[in-house]
């Protein structure tokens, strides 16, 4: 089977939403739960299989602790490592010589390319834009708007009661 009817079966198979952009280019949308949704290229080329994934625009603050997380990161991940583009942005990388991607591979690839950049995606915002969070909460405060998508950053800018003596956990 050739490697671009291994992409396809296995994106069909998974129930993937794809757009096949000519011979072997597939723009592929993950879903997600905290980034609703990954963006993901996988192009099979003439040397060598690669994957490339949009995690999140470059950070607006504390770039140094952005980047260490990305590389500490790097060191659990399967087969794709984060990187960032010449604006900051960043990505989730991977390339795999054309023999070595099957169905069971790329079924792997994919889902540590969703784990990473779901499960991080949180992370990523709160290190890199917590001023931007802390504002758009006090706007949407302001104005009666809804915070149903800010809840996981309510940490951020409504802090833990401080623990009173005398008072025992339940």
């Amino acid at each position: 089977m050739s490697l671009d009817a291994i992409i396809k079966s296995t994106l069909d198979e998974g129930g993937l939403e794809y757009d096949r952009h000519g011979a072997g280019r597939y723009f592929v949308t993950l879903p997600g739960t905290k980034k609703l949704q990954t963006n993901c290229w996988l192009v099979d080329g003439d040397h060598a299989f690669s994957v490339e994934a949009f995690v999140c625009r470059r950070p607006d603050e504390r770039h140094a602790e952005v980047y260490r997380f990305l590389l500490q990161r790097n060191a659990r991940l399967y087969g794709v490592h984060y990187t960032v583009d010449s604006v900051g942005d960043i990505y989730l990388v991977g390339r795999f010589g054309r023999e070595t991607v099957s169905a069971v591979e790329l079924d792997k690839i994919l889902g540590q390319v969703l784990e990473a950049a779901d499960g991080d995606f949180n992370t990523l915002l709160e290190i890199g834009f917590a001023t931007s969070i802390k504002r758009e909460w006090d706007w949407r405060v302001s104005r009666g708007e809804s915070l149903a998508n800010l809840q996981a950053f309510k940490h951020l800018v409504q802090p833990e009661k401080p623990h009173e003596p005398g008072l025992t956990e339940p």
